[in-house]
């Protein structure tokens, strides 16, 4: 009786040790999604900043660029969740953050391409327009509603992923990335549209990029230690 419930013991401990050797393989993310957006919104703030600073155009909005990574996005997404045996608390907490992250980016992406021509009809409705005068030339000109440093909204939710995700996982590149989008944040709020393109791209290249890079290696290690 005593040779068996020593053997119950041990292969309970065996289990046990078994599942926290599983749950700490999923703790660091593969750093994927991080690399894929940090790679794209970096390289599209970048290109925006050249058009504006050295007046050229490309030819099309570099931004829908984003559109399209939404599909190896969700290639990532549906990757991962195939290879993931155990969830973490961790994990389950990242993936509220980052959903109430995009949730919150698209309906800011909705306000910002609808208010202003919204605004347009409604000052339409009521005989109203507004104008912006040269007070060199004195010439008058018909403008349309627009947010002032709409960018600088981004970078601040930006910020909120950024710094959850260090602060649940303690991993201090992703805090200092977050820190980082406020004080881009800050200031953008003394810039124009130009070098707020500039700090969006530097936001995500220390944001998102190289913390990604970070966690992609140390899945790589992760994964070749359980093999």
């Amino acid at each position: 009786m005593h040779n068996d419930q020593e053997l119950s013991q041990e292969e309970s401990l065996k289990i046990i040790t078994e599942m926290i050797e599983k749950a700490k393989s999923h703790f660091h993310e593969s750093g994927s999604g991080a690399i894929l957006w940090g790679s794209v919104i970096g390289f599209c703030g970048i290109i925006s900043f050249l058009q504006l600073y050295f007046h050229f155009s490309i030819g099309f909005d570099i931004w829908l660029l984003t559109a399209v990574a939404i599909l190896p996005q969700l290639y990532i997404v549906w990757k991962n969740r195939r290879m993931r045996t155990v969830q973490t608390y961790h994990e389950a907490a990242m993936n509220a953050v980052w959903s109430t992250f995009a949730i919150i980016l698209f309906c800011l992406i909705l306000y910002l391409n609808i208010v202003t021509g919204i605004t347009k009809q409604l000052l339409l409705d009521e005989h109203q327009a507004l104008f912006i005068k040269n007070t060199i030339s004195g010439e008058t000109k018909e403008i349309n509603p627009f947010v002032p440093s709409s960018n600088s909204l981004f970078l601040l939710v930006y910020a909120f992923p950024t710094l959850a995700t260090g602060f649940i996982r303690k991993f201090k590149p992703m805090l200092l990335g977050g820190l980082l989008c406020l004080l881009c944040f800050i200031a953008s709020l003394f810039l124009n549209t130009t070098y707020d393109f500039l700090l969006l791209a530097i936001a995500a290249v220390f944001s998102w990029l190289i913390p990604g890079l970070i966690l992609r290696n140390i899945y790589i290690k992760q994964q070749a230690a359980h093999v």
